[in-house]
C-alpha cells in the first residue's frame, strides 16, 4: 500500500503538521521540527509535543510515515572545523526533537566540500574524486558522532539523494553505499530518493526501460532494504543537469508515466512518498492523481 503526502507547514508550532496534512488528504508528511535557516531553537515544550500526538492520532498517520527533513544549514562534511563541530552539534539536537515526538526517521542532505575546482586543472577527475572521498568519510564520521550520542535511540539518519548541484555530494548511488558502508550501526541508517535529484544527476527515469534501468542499478549498488521514504518532484532542468529545480507533476522534464511507474512498485509500498512540488495549492489534487495512477 503507498502512503502519499507532501512536505506540510508547521507554523505556529509542529503539532499543527498533522493538521496540515489532513487538510490535503495525505497519509503520509514531512515537516521541519524547528526553523530550517535557524540553527537554534528552543527546545520543544511538553505541551507541544502532547499536542502534536494527540493531532498525529486524530491524523490517523503513523509515525513510520513522517519523514522530518533538518535544517538546510547544516554541512556534515563542511571543511572548517569549527562549522563542522556547529553542523554535528545541531545535527544530534535534529535527532533528538524527532525522538521527542515520537517518530522514527530524518531525512538529511549528506554535505558539501565547498571546494571549488575548475575541470581546466590538470588530472581534474582524479583530483575531484579524492576530495569526494575525503568528504564522504567526514560525513560518514559525522553520522556515527550523532548515533553515538544518540544510542539510546532508534532514530534513523536517512540520507537523502541530491542533484549533485555545486560540491554537493549524494548524487551518485555509489556515494549513498560508501556511506552506509562507513556507519557502524547500519540499524540506525536508511535513504531517500529524490525524483527529481535522481533525474537531474543523471539516471533517467521517463520510460519504463529507464526506470528500471536505474532502479536495478539502485538495489545493485545500495539496495532497497534502506529505501526508507521518497520525495515525488517533476523536474524544471533536464537528464543530468546537475540543478536542483523541482516542479509540479506532469509540468516538467520527468513527465507523468514515471509517478505511475512508482506508484504501481511495490518495492515503495509502506513508507513516506512525499511531494515536495513548487505549488502547494495543487497537493491535494496531486495525491489523488497519484493514487489514480494505480493499476486496478
Amino acid at each position: 500500500m503507498k502512503f502519499v503526502g507532501a512536505h506540510v507547514s508547521s507554523s505556529g508550532g509542529v503539532d499543527n503538521a498533522p493538521l496540515n496534512a489532513m487538510e490535503i488528504g495525505a497519509k503520509a508528511f514531512a515537516l521541519f521540527t524547528k526553523n530550517q535557516r535557524q540553527w537554534v531553537a528552543k527546545p520543544l515544550e511538553s505541551k507541544t509535543i502532547d499536542k502534536f500526538v494527540e493531532n498525529l492520532e486524530k491524523s490517523g498517520i503513523l509515525p513510520k510515515h513522517i519523514l522530518p527533513h533538518d535544517s538546510y544549514l547544516i554541512n556534515l562534511g563542511h571543511p572548517d572545523k569549527e562549522q563542522l563541530e556547529k553542523s554535528r552539534h545541531a545535527f544530534i539536537d535534529e535527532l533528538q526533537r524527532c525522538q521527542l515526538l515520537g517518530l522514527d526517521r530524518l531525512n538529511f542532505h549528506p554535505g558539501s566540500h565547498l571546494v571549488k575546482l575548475s575541470k581546466k586543472e590538470p588530472h581534474y577527475a582524479q583530483m575531484l574524486q579524492e576530495i569526494e572521498d575525503s568528504c564522504l568519510e567526514v560525513i560518514a564520521d559525522s553520522m556515527n558522532r550523532a548515533i553515538e550520542a544518540t544510542k539510546n535511540s532508534s532514530v534513523k539518519l536517512v540520507i537523502e539523494n541530491t542533484a549533485g548541484q555545486g560540491s554537493n555530494l549524494g548524487y551518485r548511488f555509489e556515494h549513498l553505499a560508501k556511506l552506509i558502508e562507513l556507519v557502524e550501526d547500519k540499524s540506525r541508517v536508511g535513504v531517500c530518493l529524490d525524483t527529481c535529484h535522481t533525474f537531474t544527476s543523471g539516471y533517467d527515469l521517463r520510460t519504463r526501460e529507464a526506470y528500471d534501468a536505474t532502479m536495478d542499478a539502485f538495489e545493485k549498488i545500495v539496495g532497497f532494504e534502506y529505501l526508507m521514504g521518497m520525495h515525488i518532484n517533476d523536474s524544471k532542468p533536464t537528464l543530468g543537469s546537475r540543478v536542483d529545480r523541482h516542479h509540479s507533476l506532469g509540468e516538467g522534464e520527468i513527465g507523468w508515466d514515471t509517478f505511475g511507474f512508482i506508484m504501481n512498485d511495490s518495492r515503495m509500498d509502506d513508507i513516506p512518498l512525499i511531494l515536495e512540488t513548487i505549488d502547494e495549492s495543487l497537493w491535494a489534487k496531486e495525491i489523488r492523481d497519484l493514487y489514480h495512477l494505480i493499476a486496478k
